[in-house]
């Protein structure tokens, strides 16, 4: 009967992990997480800006008025690439 344990022990033993290794992986997850918080707070402590801060009529008025600013591309109207063509 005692080789019945032993073998049972044994395979028990075998089947389980390294505790010194679980404990190695678990920390360096900890450690992941705790670079990922991090991150997040250095995100959050960005200044925010107020609502509606950008549709000012201030701001929008000088995107119009600033040529290098208004002819960005994407911010200018495709329509007047066409103009600017036939109009040469």
């Amino acid at each position: 009967m005692g080789f019945i344990m032993e073998f049972a022990e044994n395979l028990v033993l075998r089947l389980m992990e390294d505790p010194n290794d679980r404990d190695r992986k678990a920390r360096e997850r900890l450690y992941e997480r705790k670079e990922q918080c991090k991150k997040t707070i250095e995100m959050h402590r960005l200044p925010l800006r107020p609502y509606g801060f950008w549709t000012f009529e201030r701001h929008n008025a000088q995107i119009f008025w600033d040529e290098q600013i208004s002819n960005v591309q994407g911010r200018r109207d495709p329509y007047d690439e066409v103009i600017e063509e036939y109009s040469k």
